[in-house]
């Protein structure tokens, strides 16, 4: 059996993160379930510090097989 999730993602442009809402950022205080257009403004990418405007919106298919 299978189940399969879809969530919207944003992938920063500069590197390879993607944000994920369903984990936020801890390491910037976001909470799990914080949409990416619900960042502050001054949010930035963990890891290479880019601007909300370097992030692209992705579709992420994550499927568990089990």
């Amino acid at each position: 059996m299978s189940v399969t999730h879809t969530n919207k993602r944003h992938q920063c442009k500069d590197c390879i993160y993607s944000y994920d809402p369903l984990k936020g950022d801890p390491s910037q205080g976001i909470p799990p379930g914080t949409s990416f257009d619900e960042l502050p403004s001054d949010w930035v990418c963990p890891l290479c510090r880019a601007g909300k405007l370097r992030f692209k919106a992705i579709n992420w298919i994550s499927l568990r097989v089990w």
